[in-house]
């Protein structure tokens, strides 16, 4: 996650329990990772902010990584705008303390550092250069690929820009497309959401959940359990709330 400026960003947002409670999301069809990836050879995340990945893709790329597909992560930015009113963490501090924190999660995963590709990007500006962004993704995508991205309506800036350039990456090599939920969670409608209406449930066996909760955990930054402490973390207990759950939700 980035800094919040997303237009559906505010408070502590849908709640939960509420998410617990809805038809809609545990009636979702069941799928398994064979029919998510079908025949495809390698997995490829393209994450905004360090965690995006974790957050919103991280039993599957375990699970991924357990059956010995090969995964690749783009880290399009170094999450390092995440805390503008905070002086004690200036964006080169915070940058290079959340590469740290991406490494560590990552191996939880069981992902070597050597699969990640760091575009670098401005946090909070992938929007201006979503074309290069996309450029970039043609050059390193496959046609066996299967491509994993945050929702393209999830209610962040970066996130909606990187799904956008990974669609027109996907399509142009033929690559098969996945979109993951991150925001969304905060502000969709429960009872009503467009976005379950083509939506999966994949269920994380005990392993995978289990290295998904140890990578979370990696994030001390976006947790805020650091030293200088600080005021607002991004991930306080209620927005983990969302991804400790034993499934995930992606987008065919």
């Amino acid at each position: 996650m980035g800094a919040l400026r997303g237009e559906h960003i505010d408070g502590q947002g849908v709640t939960e329990s509420r998410w617990s409670t809805s038809r809609q999301l545990t009636e979702l069809p069941i799928t398994s990772v064979e029919q998510l990836l079908g025949n495809t050879t390698r997995v490829v995340v393209v994450s905004p902010h360090p965690d995006d990945e974790v957050l919103g893709c991280g039993g599957l790329l375990a699970m991924a990584v357990a059956s010995g597909r090969p995964v690749l992560i783009v880290s399009v930015t170094d999450g390092e705008a995440a805390y503008p009113q905070e002086d004690a963490w200036p964006p080169a501090r915070l940058a290079a303390a959340r590469r740290g924190e991406l490494r560590d999660a990552l191996a939880c995963l069981g992902i070597d550092p050597a699969h990640v590709v760091r575009l670098d990007a401005g946090d909070g500006q992938v929007r201006a250069g979503v074309g290069a962004l996309s450029a970039r993704l043609s050059e390193l995508l496959q046609p066996t690929d299967a491509v994993l991205v945050t929702y393209a309506r999830d209610g962040h800036p970066d996130h909606e820009a990187c799904a956008d350039a990974a669609l027109n990456a996907a399509a142009h090599c033929g690559a098969r497309l996945l979109q993951f939920p991150v925001w969304a969670w905060h502000w969709d409608d429960p009872d009503h959401s467009q976005m379950l209406a083509s939506a999966v449930r994949l269920a994380l066996p005990p392993l995978a959940h289990a290295a998904k909760m140890r990578a979370m955990a990696a994030f001390k930054t976006q947790t805020g359990h650091v030293t200088p402490a600080l005021r607002n973390p991004i991930l306080p207990d209620w927005a983990l709330a969302r991804f400790r759950r034993h499934f995930e939700v992606y987008l065919p």
